[in-house]
């Protein structure tokens, strides 16, 4: 009996019994001396281990060491019920059912991958201190995963794996075993068999277990793209699935996965902050006839001056250029620039010459990094927020999150807050129908959908709301951009 912090194993002639809501992943090889896997793992094999993870516990223990043949396993504990109530914005209670009953815990998802980059980091990037030219051998290695949803069946299985040279064993589990005329589920067990670099199968193992369920736990953003195309290097491009891949990965978000393919089929590679800066560009070049970012700051400068406020968080702020045009505006005596960017908020002290900045000046602005999925203390005590172009590059769950760090939990007096107006976007000549304006939006709402969510957060958090045009107004679209101004 092996028993680590409340769990159990048992091995019995090279079986493994795991206790029921736990998945577990097994890694074997007959390298000798096969212990040496101990080294390349950066796990000692005579030494169980567990680790806490956001969603649960993960365990890795060797039912098997010896010079011949060497085992190393994952034991992941996933709690699906905690899971939820530590979510942010959960009611706890009130969740939907499924939040709660699912297959997350007996299967391996996106929280496999989570936790093999966790506790597998060194191993994934094919480093090893001790046995650095084993790192770089291929070895006789035997991967196992208990239970892997695969949408798609077995035929897609075998086209994910068998391509990259692995001896593929599938075997399907039934929907119910006392209704047999049920037929098959989406469930396997499954073993890969290949000579490899145990760095190498870890990562198809990372990418390639969230594509087989076709699913994340968490939202996908540009991250992911620099992620995918990081894991994939080396064997992605070549791969006959790589499209499939590709969308699955980035759950099936069209732009991400036009941007990673781009790249991933020979296009310049560049920086992620590289990339962002180009589309910035491409918006603005659509946008520069109309001179549409000065006519911007102007309004959102004038209805903080109408207001009478004296200290401003922008949020999303960017490359700073609107803290640019408070700043020489004297009656804004604090100023925050809030923004998920280092990068960006490296490019805003340059535009404001902080470091050249009289020693008065230099006091009414600061910049901080911060997102804007999560309360945030820095944010309180400011009269007035403003939200300039940022709400439309918001999936809807990480909005709904934005909505309550703004409205509910920072509760500044004034908020002003623009978007682009979808139905502009017909006069804009260079602009292929249904493109957005900036490769990252998420969406562009007309004026009728951006005036029903104003109104809704106005009337749930307590504030009331009123619209204006900024730019040049057509008679049939509206203006390019459209103003919401809160306040309490």
């Amino acid at each position: 009996m092996l028993r680590q912090n409340g769990w159990a194993c048992l091995v019995r002639r090279g079986i493994l019994f795991r206790p029921e809501g736990a998945l577990l992943l097994t890694l074997s090889t007959t390298h000798v001396p096969a212990t040496d896997l101990g080294y390349l793992l950066h796990k000692n094999p005579s030494r169980p281990q567990s680790f806490e993870l956001a969603f649960g516990q993960a365990h890795v223990f060797y039912p098997e060491a010896s010079p011949e043949r060497c085992t190393a396993a994952l034991l992941l504990e996933v709690d699906p019920v905690a899971l939820v109530r530590g979510r942010r914005g959960s009611s706890g209670e009130g969740g939907a059912l499924e939040q709660y009953v699912n297959d997350r815990p007996y299967v391996a998802s996106s929280f496999m991958s989570v936790a093999l980059s966790r506790l597998f980091s060194s191993a994934l990037a094919g480093r090893s201190q001790e046995r650095p030219e084993l790192a770089e051998r291929e070895l006789p290695l035997v991967a196992r995963v208990s239970v892997l949803p695969c949408r798609g069946g077995e035929a897609f299985l075998r086209r994910l794996l068998e391509p990259l040279g692995y001896r593929v064993t599938a075997t399907p589990h039934a929907l119910d075993e006392t209704v047999p005329e049920w037929g098959p589920s989406r469930y396997f067990t499954v073993t890969i068999e290949g000579h490899k670099r145990v760095s190498e199968l870890l990562t198809h193992l990372y990418v390639l277990i969230p594509v087989l369920d076709d699913d994340k736990h968490y939202w996908v953003t540009e991250d992911e793209v620099d992620k995918l195309l990081r894991h994939g290097e080396g064997w992605l491009a070549a791969h006959p699935e790589r499209e499939h891949i590709t969308r699955r990965y980035l759950r099936h978000q069209k732009s991400l996965a036009r941007e990673a393919l781009e790249q991933l089929l020979g296009e310049e590679h560049t920086s992620p902050e590289e990339r962002e800066r180009a589309r910035d560009e491409a918006e603005a070049a659509l946008e520069a006839r109309l001179s549409l970012n000065e006519q911007r700051l102007r309004a959102v400068v004038a209805e903080l001056q109408a207001g009478g406020v004296t200290r401003v968080v922008d949020l999303g702020c960017g490359e700073g250029r609107l803290l640019k045009a408070l700043l020489q505006e004297r009656r804004f005596t604090d100023i925050l620039g809030m923004d998920v960017s280092w990068r960006s908020l490296d490019i805003a002290r340059e535009r404001l010459d902080l470091e050249r900045m009289p020693e008065l000046q230099r006091k009414r602005v600061k910049l901080i990094h911060g997102s804007l999925m999560y309360r945030d203390q820095r944010l309180a005590g400011y009269e007035a927020a403003t939200v300039i172009e940022v709400v439309e590059h918001l999936d809807p769950p990480r909005l709904a999150a934005f909505e309550r760090v703004l409205f509910e939990f920072a509760r500044p007096e004034r908020v002003v807050l623009t978007t682009p107006n979808a139905e502009f976007n017909v006069r804009f000549e260079n602009l292929p129908t249904g493109r957005f304006r900036h490769a990252d939006h998420r969406f562009e709402w007309t004026r009728a959908q951006f005036e029903a969510w104003a109104r809704g957060l106005a009337s749930r958090f307590g504030y009331t709301v009123r619209f204006g045009p900024v730019g040049p107004v057509d008679e049939e679209v509206g203006a390019p951009t459209q103003m919401a101004v809160f306040t309490r």
